[in-house]
């Protein structure tokens, strides 16, 4: 019994002394990787501080201090954890995990679909409060209510379109995607013929009526 255990304790103690360069090359290659993506999230962190993106914004009345710096957070942790996975890859292999270091490859290669998603969802953000300004400056003679109706709907249907665009981006439920965009996109056709046929009736008969007395 004796013998059997010390055989197991010889063993595993051979095997770990082998494996112990591979770990710890491993882990140095992790370490820095961690201490580059910090230094990244510094960097970026500094850049948007030296252009003051939060004023500017806020002065243009465009987006609230708070939504801009959310986004800037945002930004730089998706790219921040895009270093650290990028490390952690030859990180797994001379830890000899084959196949956690495949997923990881996968992983890595729709990290670009993740920022262009941040960053579409920050232009259709601040795109919607923009058009929603314009349009309540526009039709501000129509009365405040109907200003600031018209201006939450144009906002709401630019955030909602966005988030369908974001949404395919990120490759979630595309098929769901285009059968929504399709039916509202379906839906405003025939609204706006409706309310364009029933609307316009009368002043279509008024031309009618017109051109009738003319050929007479």
């Amino acid at each position: 019994m004796i013998s059997l255990v010390n055989g197991i304790f010889t063993e595993f103690w051979t095997k770990f002394v082998s494996f112990l360069p591979n770990l710890l090359g491993g882990l140095l290659i992790l370490i820095i990787g961690l201490a580059i993506a910090d230094v990244l999230k510094r960097i970026l962190l500094s850049i948007f501080s030296f252009f003051k993106l939060e004023r500017l914004f806020q002065d243009s009345k465009v987006m609230d201090k708070g939504e801009v710096r959310l986004w800037e957070e945002v930004l730089v942790e998706v790219l921040r954890w895009t270093v650290v996975v990028l490390f952690l890859i030859p990180t797994l292999e001379v830890w000899g995990l084959s196949r956690a270091t495949s997923v990881l490859n996968e992983f890595v290669l729709y990290l670009p679909n993740v920022i262009v998603a941040v960053v579409i969802g920050f232009v259709g953000l601040v795109s919607s409060n923009l058009v929603a300004d314009l349009v309540k400056r526009t039709v501000k003679t129509m009365g405040s209510g109907t200003a600031n109706t018209l201006g939450v709907f144009t906002k709401t249907t630019i955030v909602f379109f966005t988030a369908l665009v974001v949404l395919n981006q990120l490759g979630v439920a595309q098929d769901l995607v285009k059968i929504l965009f399709t039916g509202i996109v379906g839906m405003l056709a025939i609204a706006g013929g409706l309310a364009f046929g029933l609307g316009g009736r009368e002043m279509a008969k008024e031309v009618l009526e017109e051109l009738k007395k003319k050929v007479k």
